[in-house]
């Protein structure tokens, strides 16, 4: 580790501590060349997969997209703040557990749409007619039927 006050690379380490919540390691650090001391911290850097879109462009996963995703299709519905955060955090956490490097946008809209399901069934159904791009009104009735039928895990 480079001294941030003299750049040498001479550095030792004189006390580690894992944090509270276990995900980060803390460390102080004592330059031999210049003999000040410095805090570093250690956590693990998780990738999300990246996305391939239906025209086959990729681009990175976007947090934000998500939550707006949903926040779009919950419009006015009495869903709370902490029920669409632990839903996009079990999305989430699906796409990192899944140790793929690039996923299909379709599969990301699928996670969202079961999630949905759970949530609200007013949004799920505003979600799925505009991904599945619902051309009459067959198609809402189709998946308004899909809610009413138990899924199946």
């Amino acid at each position: 580790m480079k001294c941030p006050f003299c750049s040498s690379f001479d550095t030792q380490v004189i006390d580690s501590r894992v944090s509270e919540e276990g995900d980060t390691i803390r460390r102080r650090r004592r330059c031999t060349a210049c003999d000040r001391r410095f805090t570093t911290y250690e956590r693990a850097e998780l990738v999300m997969p990246t996305v391939v879109k239906r025209n086959g462009t990729r681009t990175e996963f976007d947090i934000n997209k998500l939550r707006a995703s949903l926040s779009l299709a919950l419009r006015k519905r009495p869903v709370s703040t902490e029920d669409v955060d632990a839903a996009v955090a079990r999305i989430e956490e699906n796409l990192l557990v899944s140790g793929l490097r690039e996923v299909e946008s379709g599969h990301v809209g699928e996670l969202v749409m079961n999630e949905l399901r759970k949530l609200d069934q007013v949004a799920y159904v505003r979600f799925a007619s505009v991904y599945k791009s619902f051309e009459d009104i067959g198609e809402f009735v189709k998946a308004i039927d899909e809610i009413k039928v138990p899924s199946r895990p």
